[in-house]
């Protein structure tokens, strides 16, 4: 499945990278595998090993994966000190809000507008249904912005992090947000969304307070703690993050019976069912009873 063991750098030669303008800006993507497009959006501090894995489970499971290359060093390991350099530069950057806007409504990172255009460009290049999403951590949130791009049809949200000052902030403004709202009720779609019930990160109120926005078209899975691997983890994760964090990634045990490979493949039936099953509406409950979680 990797190259590489995952406590070392993963070259990513199985990707095709390339350089994409939109919107008069451009970023290195990742591309992989044949059929429609999944755009999976890294978590801090970069393209691990861990999120590589991950986006080759999505390839093998029939879709072309974009990953695209937003802050690290990507294939890289981080050590705590780089990883947390590199989220610090992030929380400064104009391209991301990382801290709830205490003069006005909160507003989405400028980034998902890009992200947007990368999805819209996705669907031409790969066709089917649409496209789905995922965002991690750091990207948590975006899928859910991207909503406003009509070829996003699958949006997830793993462990969604801004605005890491205000726990039940959303990181999307009202305007948009009673657009994407609209868009599900009106198309019949969900949000998947997951995080352990320890995450300092994450907290219960931003599940909270997605769920009051949106009603049952909001899908959340809450892993107990002890569905987390805490051995093994890369410095970042271990001294950083020091809490029970990445569902798909660096805390997913890989083994058959663990909710975190529950949570994995209810989101890849997610993205079958919506990009490759024409005209279903209804929630996704695949694995939902094997998740050791409350929903």
């Amino acid at each position: 499945m990797h190259p590489t063991p995952l406590d070392q750098s993963d070259p990513l030669t199985d990707f095709h990278v390339r350089e994409i303008t939109l919107d008069g800006l451009s970023k290195r993507v990742l591309v992989a595998g044949s059929g429609p497009a999944v755009i999976v959006m890294t978590e801090m501090p970069g393209i691990s090993p861990h999120v590589a894995r991950f986006s080759r489970w999505v390839r093998d499971a029939g879709f072309t994966v974009y990953m695209p290359s937003l802050f690290g060093r990507d294939g890289v390991v981080a050590t705590a000190e780089e990883g947390l350099q590199i989220m610090q530069r992030a929380c400064v950057s104009a391209e991301f809000r990382a801290f709830a806007n205490k003069k006005g409504p909160n507003q989405a990172s400028p980034v998902t507008q890009w992200l947007r255009s990368l999805a819209r460009l996705a669907h031409g290049e790969c066709q089917g249904q649409g496209v789905g999403a995922i965002g991690m951590c750091f990207t948590g949130n975006f899928a859910l912005t991207m909503m406003l791009e009509p070829s996003m049809l699958a949006p997830v949200l793993s462990q969604p992090s801004l605005p890491f000052d205000d726990p039940a902030g959303l990181e999307i403004g009202p305007e948009d947000l009673a657009a994407v709202q609209q868009r599900l009720q009106r198309e019949g779609l969900s949000v998947l969304a997951y995080r352990f019930e320890g995450d300092r990160y994450c907290k219960a109120e931003r599940f909270a307070a997605y769920s009051a926005a949106l009603g049952d078209r909001f899908v959340a899975r809450v892993l107990p703690d002890t569905a987390a691997s805490m051995t093994g983890l890369s410095p970042f994760f271990e001294k950083v993050v020091a809490s029970p964090h990445s569902v798909v990634t660096a805390h997913l045990i890989d083994e058959a019976g663990q909710p975190t490979v529950a949570a994995r493949d209810e989101i890849l039936g997610f993205f079958r069912q919506r990009l490759l099953s024409p005209g279903l509406g209804d929630h996704p409950r695949l694995g939902a009873s094997n998740l050791g979680a409350s929903n």
